[in-house]
């Protein structure tokens, strides 16, 4: 059992497949399918299955998961230990973050770290994750803040779990805190960013299942379908960090879908292997991590 081994095995456990996880690890299936091979013959045990479904986790692979992370998360602490006695780097620190962390998340993290590092400049771009990995291999960004990201040359850290919350209006007579997908399918649904994992996510959700959902709307960012939850308009799986007050307040309710699977996704902060995290930066994780 290697490194890679185990970034291969949550990349596929993430992405849901060999194809695509091959894809955000940029290398051939043939060695992502090696790789799980020569995992799966080190532990003697079968880590993923084929279903009519597609390809399933099995309880051997949900049980090594959070041991693989967990793994992961002490190699890059332990690099970053090594690094911290290295004399410090100047100048901005870069962040590239997906869209929904920069307005979730980031802005009340930013708010503490300016408290600890008043002299530090800050520059943020956002994006899509493909983007915000680019920009992180390219050396544009220091570290990267989205979801999933599983890379060779990019050290992965998750922060958190941020499921999809199938969320509406707290007026509308169809919310309960439970609903049948078969249900849900026929509910006004509004998707937001095509051709994003979130999207993707989404309509394999129904798609598993044989059912073709009633898309009433398709928007560009997920403020955009939040404020139209809000009004009443639809329901939208919406990330976790996007709805957090709102639920406490009441404002809108979240909805458990009872015979699908959640929809799961970490968020993670990446930085390339070669250059470990400066202090500012680790800070700034950290801080991250105590987000409420």
């Amino acid at each position: 059992m290697d490194i890679d081994q185990l970034e291969t095995f949550l990349a596929v456990a993430n992405n849901g497949g060999f194809h695509r996880a091959a894809e955000s690890l940029r290398i051939s299936q043939p060695a992502v399918s090696a790789r799980i091979r020569s995992l799966e013959e080190s532990l003697s045990v079968q880590l993923f299955a084929r279903s009519r479904n597609g390809l399933e986790i099995t309880d051997a692979g949900r049980t090594l998961k959070p041991h693989a992370e967990r793994l992961l998360q002490q190699a890059t602490l332990a690099r970053q230990a090594v690094h911290e006695l290295q004399p410090e780097r100047g100048g901005p620190l870069a962040i590239a973050a997906s869209l929904s962390i920069s307005e979730y998340l980031l802005p009340d993290a930013l708010k503490r770290f300016q408290k600890k590092h008043p002299k530090t400049n800050v520059t943020i771009r956002s994006g899509h994750s493909k983007q915000v990995l680019d920009l992180v291999l390219s050396g544009e960004a220091e570290i990267g803040l989205a979801r999933s990201l599983v890379h060779p040359q990019i050290e992965t850290v998750t922060l958190r779990e941020d499921p999809l919350l199938l969320t509406g209006h707290r007026s509308d007579a169809r919310i309960k805190k439970r609903a049948r997908l078969q249900d849900v399918a026929e509910w006004p649904l509004i998707l937001f960013e095509r051709g994003s994992g979130d999207w993707a996510l989404t309509q394999s959700l129904f798609r598993g299942s044989g059912l073709v959902p009633n898309i009433a709307y398709e928007v560009d960012s997920i403020e955009t379908a939040k404020q139209m939850v809000g009004r009443g308009i639809g329901f939208a799986f919406l990330p976790q960090i996007a709805v957090h007050h709102d639920l406490r307040t009441g404002r809108l309710r979240a909805v458990e879908v009872a015979n699908a699977e959640p929809l799961r996704r970490s968020l993670d902060v990446v930085h390339t292997r070669h250059r470990p995290l400066r202090r500012e930066a680790a800070d700034l994780v950290q801080l991250l991590r105590q987000h409420d």
